[in-house]
């Protein structure tokens, strides 16, 4: 091999390994890139906005089944994600309530303050309501009309109302449970607030064991009848969180505050803000062209009142 060949070959190895180096380097940027584009998509999903698709009617027609909305989850507060990202694990969570409160007649998206859970093994159920009860509210409906303190609450135009507003049917499945409160005719009752001092019976602990027990309290009745909290006796208790009373603005087709309670500040996920996609979901997706004609074009961009 003379002296002219061996550089040739010199050379051409050097470009392979130049070329090599290159695609290395091109790999490693777009793999950054894709890195980095996936943590800004899931810090954004987690602290700052969050898509929410609308599973039933209990909004209609304000929300309508098929509406896919923006959550702004910074409307009330930071709070640190339940979940993993991309798996079942729950961790300890964190809520700062910083910025504005929530006002009566909010569209508010949070988590069933409750023990349901979604089939796939732990993740919680979304519901989305309007606020109608602030802390410390005392919500009344009196055939059919919605009182706050007293006042007409005012549901948007969109909201359905049955005609049959007048009856007066007990349900025992309204909460607080033997009550016996109907949907038309229902309480008063008064919202939890934060610093609430509650006075504890045999006769009323079915209306605040759950906010006691959620609150991490054990329950219990000693020999006598009285009342027991971790263990100790005790005739009253102070309420530690702040808590909402929701309603559906389909409100004859909601399960709501009304069937199983007051949803805790911390459970409060963001406010809706727009449904930035519409179409029927009854409509099979398979049917390609019939899906498409579905598309609710008059809906998208709408902001939610």
């Amino acid at each position: 091999m003379n002296e002219e060949t061996a550089h040739i070959e010199a050379t051409q190895a050097d470009q392979r390994t130049e070329r090599r180096s290159t695609r290395v380097r091109t790999f490693v940027e777009y793999l950054k890139t894709v890195l980095m584009t996936l943590a800004v998509a899931l810090f954004l999903k987690a602290f700052v906005v969050e898509a929410f698709r609308i599973p039933s009617s209990s909004m209609e027609a304000t929300l309508l089944v098929g509406d896919f909305l923006l959550v702004n989850k910074l409307a009330y507060g930071i709070r640190t994600p339940r979940f993993i990202p991309l798996t079942n694990f729950t961790v300890p969570t964190w809520y700062a309530p910083i910025f504005r409160n929530v006002k009566r007649g909010d569209v508010v998206v949070f988590e069933f303050p409750g023990s349901m859970t979604s089939a796939e093994g732990g993740e919680p159920v979304n519901y989305i309501k309007r606020c109608v009860g602030l802390p410390g509210d005392v919500v009344e409906i009196r055939d059919g009309q919605v009182l706050v303190n007293g006042k007409r609450f005012d549901f948007p135009n969109t909201a359905i109302f049955s005609s049959s507003r007048g009856s007066s049917h007990h349900r025992p499945r309204l909460f607080p449970w033997g009550a016996g409160f109907s949907e038309h005719q229902y309480g008063p009752v008064h919202v939890p607030k934060k610093g609430d001092r509650v006075e504890l019976t045999a006769e009323n602990l079915s209306r605040w064991r759950t906010i006691i027990q959620g609150e991490g309290h054990s329950v219990t009745f000693d020999a006598a009848g009285g009342v027991l909290i971790d263990g100790g006796p005790a005739k009253e208790y102070v309420v530690e969180r702040n808590y909402y009373f929701v309603m559906g603005d389909n409100r004859d087709n909601s399960l709501d505050s009304r069937y199983w309670g007051f949803v805790p500040e911390e459970n409060l996920i963001g406010e809706a803000l727009m449904v930035y996609w519409s179409w029927d979901p009854d409509v099979a997706v398979s049917d390609i062209w019939d899906k498409l004609n579905s598309i609710r074009w008059e809906r998208i961009g709408t902001l939610i009142r």
